[in-house]
């Protein structure tokens, strides 16, 4: 069973920074994709950021465009997400996704149907 571990989410004031970690584990994992996605209260799950595993193309929300990053640690089998400039409105639940399934596109996917397995979550509060 694939596992993937969030952590790094808490409490920051408005233009402060997180890095949220996502850590993959189990038995032998290959991931085609990774993502980041959220939800605030009341609101559907969103795309946040992605990455191709193969050839490393990332792709971003327009909302977080120019403020998150997007990356990864090869060997220690984690993606990471970089969180600059932070707003109240990026207020939310995280989840950290992975696609395990063949996968042929240049962009990463941006659906919550595309991923395979999913992390528990880890809280993100910005203060105004």
């Amino acid at each position: 069973q694939v596992q993937l571990v969030e952590s790094g989410g808490g409490l920051v004031q408005a233009g402060g920074s997180l890095r949220l970690s996502c850590a993959a584990s189990g038995r032998t994992f290959s991931s085609t994709a990774m993502g980041w996605f959220r939800q605030a209260p009341g609101k559907e799950r969103e795309f946040v950021a992605g990455l191709v595993w193969r050839g490393g193309t990332t792709y971003y929300a327009d909302s977080v465009k120019g403020r998150f990053t997007i990356f990864r640690d090869n060997a220690k089998n984690t993606v990471y997400l970089q969180m600059n400039s932070l707003k109240p409105e990026d207020t939310a639940v995280y989840y950290c996704a992975a696609r395990s399934s063949y996968y042929s596109g240049v962009r990463p996917p941006t659906g919550v149907r595309q991923y395979d397995y999913w992390g528990q979550g880890t809280q993100v509060t910005v203060s105004s």
